[in-house]
């Protein structure tokens, strides 16, 4: 709900509340974002004034937009280059307006409209002739709210955009912390913690993708906020290319600034023309950490997934992708084995992997050439899939669309499609380049080869990889003037690639990869409602990578296999519970030669799979509940997923969580685990016939068995009587 006068704005949803109010000067101040306020408070901007005088210096205010160079010296939102090489900006209110619903943002994703979303416009303008809409939209149920700009040259001559924000947000004076999620290829987004100290300190990306080393996902909270007390605020940016989130602490309060990098970024407006920021998306939460996260997964499922991929009772396919278990070492034979080993194991799809296409036996060749191998594939793909069709199962395939080797038949026809810049050499990455997806003729030509695919045989699932980090950006057909909107025109270029798979094939499920964990984003969920969380699926390892991930992201979204021990990427040793631990409550699937597998081995694994099959709309729609977060070296976790009623719930502990802090677990005087989320009143019973009243799980939780060997674990399902 969005409560206006005529200086202040005030956007409620369930159980928080975001107001601005216009100030004396015609500065369009932030002046509360937390716990929701009386309908009809008045404004809260004299609290966030230093003093009364409203010609005080700007860097004193909490800007709602922040300019450059007119003494607002903390970090700026918007750099406007004007036609006369000036770099200055002050923003005053023009006037605001109240729509219901929300307007779609130009070929960018974004949080989706529906029932009960109101957006409020506020419309600012600097007096030398750059204009700015800032849009919020208020997602009342959700209990989130998404902002953008759009900036719009309203003066008589040309102006560059050298930073463009799409957020800004200053709060007052307090001691704050930053959370960010870091890491690396194979250990991505492990959480960080950390005092904001004085000055500036960021995250961001100029890969051209977000990359391995951060998300574009941030919180900020107090000292003593915890997963289930005190004050979260959450930020996510709805984007898939380069960004900065700067927050910065002055003496005024603390500033975060999101949006595109300004890295290589320059856009040139001509008089009339606007450029829209890509969305950011917040949440505040008075009641921890858990329930910032909680209130994220919510917005995620129902209102940037795909529709289609929205109901959380709809099945997911259970599938085993042939990566791990083949590598590039196949043929028809042996891929048809697998699909028949999986079978068994009760599996409802085979994903076959990198090393399909024609010449592709490693990775210095053939990508660009989507076309089957016929030395692996005699019957083509179309042969391979109906032949996997018999034996009871759906297929799907990998690409790389965006990548092309120097070896391949499309780069010796269209060597032009690949980055380089001119005067230098080519830069090879993997032995492979990037195709210019900044250009529409690159993009509809892997597009008529995708589509040709997806034509010629009934895939259900295509797995998008990127797998190298953008370099030698330049645009050959556009002017020198233009080559600093070649970053964000290769990332509308991918989006548009993957809105006409989307659109074409409405059925398809689409899952977005990059080496892992590289562009897990909201920019992708767009479009995929599931991208692969990490290229290491050893068990231990995703204790704290599937955490970190959790913090913003639902288990529905991220890609988890099953894997075999030793695993290929550490060597760990896990029990078969524990790594189904870690696979259940993510999208479920296997990463492993089933053929070795004997029979009694595969009768194994069924049961888990009965058992997603039946939980699984808890599992993809429940509340999660972090009970024991992993330790850095992901030794051990614990954690919870319960219906919204408390109804029913599936509980995991892992490592560590079973045995105690010290790894061993007394005989007289096991540990226990407190759960969250139920129904105190009532009576649970779990799958072994055991009943616990609610309180008794909320207050003394459940004893752990404790365990021998490598990273034992324990899964409960408890169901209200």
């Amino acid at each position: 709900m969005i409560v206006c006068t005529e200086t202040v704005f005030t956007l409620h949803t369930t159980h928080t509340s975001y107001q601005l109010a216009v100030a004396p000067n015609g500065m369009v101040l932030h002046t509360y974002y937390g716990t929701r306020l009386p309908e009809n408070v008045p404004s809260l901007a004299d609290a966030r004034m230093p003093h009364s005088d409203p010609g005080c210096w700007p860097d004193l205010l909490p800007q709602e937009l922040s300019g450059c160079g007119t003494a607002d010296n903390r970090t700026p939102a918007v750099i406007p280059e004007y036609a006369d090489g000036t770099e200055a900006a002050a923003f005053v209110f023009d006037r605001a307006e109240v729509h219901i619903g929300k307007p779609q943002l130009p070929d960018l994703p974004m949080f989706r409209d529906g029932k009960g979303v109101e957006t409020l416009s506020v419309f600012l303008k600097d007096a030398c002739g750059l204009a700015v809409e800032l849009r919020y939209s208020v997602y009342e149920a959700e209990d989130f709210i998404t902002r953008t700009a759009v900036y719009t040259n309203t003066s008589s001559e040309e102006l560059t955009l050298n930073k463009a924000a799409s957020l800004t947000l200053d709060f007052a004076p307090d001691a704050l912390e930053l959370i960010t999620l870091n890491g690396t290829w194979a250990a991505e987004r492990t959480p960080e913690r950390a005092a904001l100290r004085c000055g500036i300190q960021s995250v961001g990306s100029m890969r051209g993708i977000p990359g391995h080393a951060h998300n574009p996902a941030v919180a900020l909270c107090h000292a003593d906020t915890t997963e289930t007390t005190g004050d979260a605020w959450g930020f996510a940016f709805v984007y898939s290319g380069n960004y900065l989130i700067e927050a910065e602490r002055a003496d005024a309060g603390e500033r975060l600034v999101m949006g595109i990098h300004p890295y290589h970024f320059h856009w040139t407006l001509a008089p009339g023309e606007s450029f829209t920021a890509p969305e950011a998306a917040m949440v505040y939460s008075d009641k921890g950490l858990g329930e910032m996260s909680r209130r994220f997964h919510g917005a995620i499922r129902t209102r940037l997934l795909p529709p289609r991929w929205q109901d959380m009772t709809a099945p997911r396919p259970v599938l085993i992708n042939s990566w791990e278990a083949c590598y590039f070492d196949f043929d028809e034979k042996k891929l048809l084995e697998l699909a028949a080993a999986s079978k068994k194991a009760d599996i409802d799809l085979f994903v076959l992997d990198d090393g399909w296409f024609k010449g592709r036996n490693d990775t210095s060749s053939s990508l660009g050439d989507w076309a089957a191998d016929k030395a692996k594939l005699p019957d083509d793909l179309p042969g391979l899939c109906k032949k996997i069709n018999l034996l009871g199962l759906e297929m799907g395939l990998w690409v790389e669309p965006e990548a092309i080797s120097p070896d391949s038949d499309l780069y010796r026809t269209h060597p032009d499609w690949a980055f380089t810049i001119p005067g230098r050499e080519p830069l090879e990455i993997r032995q492979q380049y990037t195709l210019d997806f900044s250009r529409p003729e690159v993009v509809d030509g892997i597009w008529q080869q995708l589509d040709e695919i997806l034509r010629s045989c009934p895939l259900k699932y295509l797995k998008w990889d990127m797998n190298r980090s953008l370099a030698h950006v330049y645009n050959a057909k556009l002017p020198a003037k233009q080559q600093g909107e070649v970053y964000h025109r290769y990332v509308m270029g991918v989006y548009e690639l993957q809105r006409r798979l989307t659109e074409k094939y409405p059925g398809l499920l689409l899952e977005n990869c990059a080496g892992g964990g590289a562009r897990f984003d909201c920019g992708m969920l767009y479009y995929s409602p599931q991208i692969w969380c990490s290229d290491n699926t050893d068990a231990r390892s995703r204790l704290v990578v599937q955490y970190g991930t959790s913090l913003f992201y639902p288990g529905c979204v991220m890609g988890a296999h099953f894997s075999t021990v030793p695993n290929h990427c550490t060597g760990h040793i896990s029990t078969v519970e524990a790594r189904m631990a870690a696979a259940l409550t993510g999208t479920f699937g296997f990463e492993l030669d089933l053929t070795k597998y004997s029979e009694e081995e595969l009768a194994e694994l069924r049961p888990y799979v009965a058992w997603y099959r039946q939980h699984g709309a808890l599992l993809r729609g429940g509340d999660l509940h972090r009970l024991v977060d992993p330790e850095p070296n992901g030794l051990g976790a614990a954690w919870m997923i319960t219906a919204k009623d408390g109804s029913e719930a599936a509980v995991f502990a892992v490592g560590d969580a079973l045995t105690g802090s010290h790894g061993v677990a007394s005989a007289n005087s096991r540990p226990r685990l407190m759960l969250e989320g139920l129904d105190p009143a009532a009576q649970y019973t779990d799958e072994d016939a055991n009943t616990y009243s609610g309180v008794q799980l909320l207050t003394t939780g459940l004893e752990l068995p404790g365990g021998w060997g490598q990273t034992p674990a324990k899964i409960w399902y408890l169901k209200k009587v």
